[in-house]
Parts: structure tokens; sequence; C-alpha cells
């Protein structure tokens, strides 16, 4: 009987203090992209008057527990709400969970570039492209630097970044192109520049990462904090798209999604989306905008009273929203 009982208390401990190598991913919180948190819109737009807006446009997010003990990760399995990965799926060998937050941090950041770059382009603004970065063995180095903004390379007119690469295809490593540009508020400017070879094409290499950025007289900015991943741009550029169009998205819904976004509007598939789902259905979402390539996935896990809406594209995601308004069907998964 002793040895009974010791035996469990033993197991007891262990259970309740030897961590597992696996991490739980659960439902997260959800922001309203047409709201505040702690006082500060999600998205505002500065200099432009935006219109008013009805309805939430909810992003998801996943919950990441890790250094979970045997019974912690049972108990968490068990409420049905979470799932166990093996941790090396998230942290790469010898990755702390700062390295992977600062990393999705980036992605984060990048996705709300991509948003406005997206959401301002299918509302017809123009872009301006802007140097990115400089490699160090480039033809351009002590000419361009970094925000600088490009105008014209080989007298061909760059409004985007594919006009970049198409302005050098048919020029040759060793020749000489003129490349116009502008740097903060001065005078547009153009350089002389003898384009370098590169091994992985045959045209000349100017050796930088061109930006597409926006390109008009106002501001939008993303206020959220504590969040990363690139899964927010599609609700994020719906946020843009509604708060700049007269007529709006929506009629009154919670609308909920996820999907990482491009500077071209094209949605690409994300992780973790029977959780979102979860998160958004708790957050009195009707409605789930899922990329196209997750639908699969998600068919499998759809929470009661939850429509799910199958979307590609910024473009696909506007015409569903507005189908919706208008009683209209729309695709499902």
């Amino acid at each position: 009987m002793v040895l009974s009982f010791l035996l469990v208390a033993v197991i007891g401990l262990i259970g309740g203090v030897v961590q597992v190598p696996y991490v739980a991913l659960g439902p997260g919180p959800t922001f309203d992209t047409l709201g505040s948190v702690s006082g500060t819109k999600v998205v505002d737009v500065k200099g432009q008057g935006a219109f008013p807006t009805r309805g939430h446009l909810m992003m998801t997010t996943v919950s990441l527990t890790e250094n979970v003990t045997l019974f912690g990760a049972l108990g968490l399995w068990a409420t049905g709400r979470y799932s166990l990965a093996p941790r090396e799926e998230y942290f790469k060998p010898g990755e702390s969970q700062q390295d992977v937050q600062k990393e999705n941090v980036q992605q984060f950041t990048d996705s709300q570039t991509n948003a406005q770059v997206a959401a301002l382009r299918y509302l017809g603004y123009p872009t301006k492209v802007l140097v990115g970065t400089v490699t160090k063995d480039s033809p351009v180095v002590g000419v361009l630097k970094p925000g600088d903004q490009l105008t014209s390379i080989n007298g061909r007119r760059v409004a985007n970044t594919d006009d970049v690469q198409n302005s050098l295809k048919d020029t040759k490593p060793g020749q000489s192109v003129p490349v116009a540009f502008r740097r903060d508020s001065e005078p547009e400017r153009t350089a002389t520049v003898v384009l370098g070879h590169s091994d992985d094409r045959s045209w000349g290499f100017m050796g930088v990462t061109p930006l597409d950025r926006p390109d008009v007289p106002f501001q939008v900015k993303i206020s959220l904090s504590d969040v990363g991943g690139p899964s927010a741009g599609l609700m994020f550029a719906l946020a843009i798209v509604d708060m700049l169009s007269p007529d709006g998205l929506d009629n009154g819904q919670v609308i909920s999604g996820t999907g990482e976004i491009d500077d071209k509007g094209q949605v690409k598939p994300i992780g973790g989306i029977p959780f979102k789902m979860i998160a958004a259905r708790e957050a009195g979402a009707t409605v789930f905008l899922a990329p196209a390539a997750n639908c699969s996935e998600a068919r499998q896990r759809i929470p009661d009273g939850l429509r799910l809406v199958k979307v590609a594209s910024l473009s696909d995601a506007v015409d569903a929203l507005r189908a919706l308004k208008a009683g209209k069907d729309v695709p499902g998964c």
C-alpha cells in the first residue's frame, strides 16, 4: 500500500513538473480592425476623411503555450479547444521564444505594409517604388540608399516593382543606364549607373530590393501590439477599404477572417485556422473569411453558427462582403 502510494506520488510529481517537448495551440484573442484597443484606433486614416463604418471586422489569432508539463498538456488537450504539436515545428534548434517573437513581429509589420499597399491599390490609388535595401556589391552603392524613390530606369518610368525588372530586361552587364530618383523632399536627380553581373540572370544587375508603397497625400496608421505573424493582412486591408468607401462593406454584421496578403492583394494560406474559427465564433462572428487554400482543413471543424466564405484575393473578399450585405449568395468553402 505504501509502495503504491509512493509510486502514485512520484508519477504525480513527475507529471506536474517535468516539461514535455510539445507546444499547445488554441484560440487566441480577436481584435476589431474597425475598432479601438486601449483607446487607440487599430486602423486610422490621417489626413483624409474616412467614412463612418457600421460593423466589425475581426482579425483572429492563435495562442501558443510552451513549457507545458505532461499533466498540463493532457489537460489542455482534453478540453477539445487545444491541440499539441512538437516544439520543433515552431522553434528551430537553439531558437528561443524571444527569437520566434522577433520574427513574428517582423512578419506582422510586413503584413501591415502589404495590407496598405493592396487596399489602396484596389481603391485605385497610385503606388511609388522605394529602395528597400542595397546589396554590398551593388553598382549603385554610394548613389542610392534605402528610402530613395525610383522614378525611372533606362528611360522607362517606374511606378511599381514590376517596372524595375522590366526596365532592365533588355540591358546587359557593363551597360551604362540612367537612373532617376528622388531623395526626401529634394528635386529629382539622375545618375548614370554601370550595371553589374548576377549569376541568376542574363541582364544587367542593379543590386537593390525595390518596394511598392502607396503614393497618397494621407497616412494610414495601424496600431496593435503584442501580436505577431502575417495572417492579419486580409482583415487590415478590408478595414482600409471599408473606411475609404462611401457605401461601406457590411450591414452591421460581425465579420471575422484570416489570411496573409501580398501587396498585389492575393490571399495566402495560414496556420491554425480551426482555432481562429473558434475564437471568431466566441467573439460573436457569424461569417468567417477563409483563404481558399485553407478550405479543406477549415471544413472539418466549423463551429456551429459560423458561415465559411472562400476568398483567394482582396477583391474576392470585398465582393463577398458586398454580396452578403445585399443578401446574395457567396462562395463557401
